[in-house]
């Protein structure tokens, strides 16, 4: 398949008009092992040569490295990128391995200020609650996130893995443009109360890892094959005798590829994008890569349709999958559902 003109589509009623497939850049700072920087900033200039115009980091990425990584690029090409970026992930130098959350307005307000130290930039366009605290009341946290949007630190706001009750809960405390939460054919726990939700309130739906963290493209097929440093070791997923069922779960698609003459990443980018025709939303996946022949690989997917047949034979694929998308579910919508 040859790389098409991106489609675009607007985030929330009055959000930012985006190209329908967007960047996920944390994989180019940490997380699956070694990346280059040359090339990752070579894609960051392709994507946007592309039609890509919605880049996504986050704070916690890297520490903050991963904010600094694209400022440049972002403040290169301000007009034409949406910048998207998060808080509520705590980290610590002394302890890498460390992951707490805060909600608090207080933390909201100095988190915003680093990060736009970081990116070097005025305004962020998107900013998401990356996670969500329980213990901080919502109204508290979205009403702070308010206040940076009156204070011309923020232009739009967003919301990640949180419920359908919770997401209506914080669209009327100021109105939530998108909703960023993992989705694919192997992860559809989102459908549940989530999706739905969205489609009611015109929330744009923003699926990360819809390559299963690159397990839908046939990349590997164990956690022992990756790097050392790789988190994705610690996914049970991808460990094990999980790891050995879910490959086999892989056929259809592999089967519809080559049918296609497309890559298995293509198939599953290209049902992901299908869910907004399903239920009635518009969805914009982010795909991570840190590679140029990945990004024009995966955005030559929004273009590409699947049969209702096709669709059929990935339907049950999601129920049938072995083990969690992460070691601890607390810190995800489905453990508060």
């Amino acid at each position: 398949m040859t790389d098409p003109a991106l489609p675009t589509a607007r985030l929330g009623a009055d959000g930012p008009l985006v190209g329908v497939q967007g960047l996920g850049c944390m994989g180019m700072s940490e997380f699956y092992g070694p990346s280059d920087r040359t090339e990752s900033l070579a894609t960051l200039d392709a994507a946007l040569a592309a039609g890509v115009t919605l880049f996504d980091t986050a704070d916690a990425y890297g520490s903050g490295h991963n904010e600094e990584l694209i400022g440049p690029f972002v403040r290169a090409n301000r007009e034409r990128v949406v910048l998207a970026t998060k808080f509520a992930l705590v980290r610590r130098q002394e302890d890498p391995g460390y992951r707490g959350i805060s909600n608090d307005p207080a933390y909201i307000r100095s988190a915003v200020d680093a990060s736009l130290r970081r990116l070097g930039v005025d305004e962020i366009d998107l900013y998401y609650m990356h996670r969500r605290d329980p213990a901080v009341p919502l109204a508290d946290s979205v009403g702070a996130m308010a206040e940076l949007v009156a204070a011309g630190k923020v232009r739009h706001l967003g919301l990640s893995e949180v419920t359908g009750a919770e997401l209506r809960e914080a669209h009327a405390v100021h109105p939530i443009a998108a909703l960023q939460s993992e989705w694919s054919v192997f992860a559809r726990d989102v459908e549940r109360t989530v999706v739905p939700a969205a489609a009611e309130l015109g929330v744009a739906f923003v699926p990360y890892s819809p390559l299963g963290r690159g397990f839908l493209t046939g990349a590997f097929q164990a956690a022992e094959e990756l790097a050392a440093d790789d988190f994705r070791r610690t996914q049970p997923r991808f460990t094990g005798a999980n790891a050995a069922a879910n490959t086999e779960l892989l056929a259809p698609l592999r089967e519809i590829a080559a049918d296609r003459g497309a890559s298995l990443a293509q198939v599953a980018l290209a049902w992901v994008h299908q869910r907004a025709e399903v239920h009635g939303l518009t969805v914009v996946p982010i795909p991570g890569t840190r590679k140029r022949s990945r990004l024009a690989e995966n955005t030559a997917a929004a273009v590409l349709r699947l049969t209702a047949e096709e669709l059929d034979r990935l339907e049950p694929v999601a129920g049938a999958v072995a083990g969690d998308r992460y070691p601890d579910m607390r810190f995800t919508q489905v453990g508060r559902e």
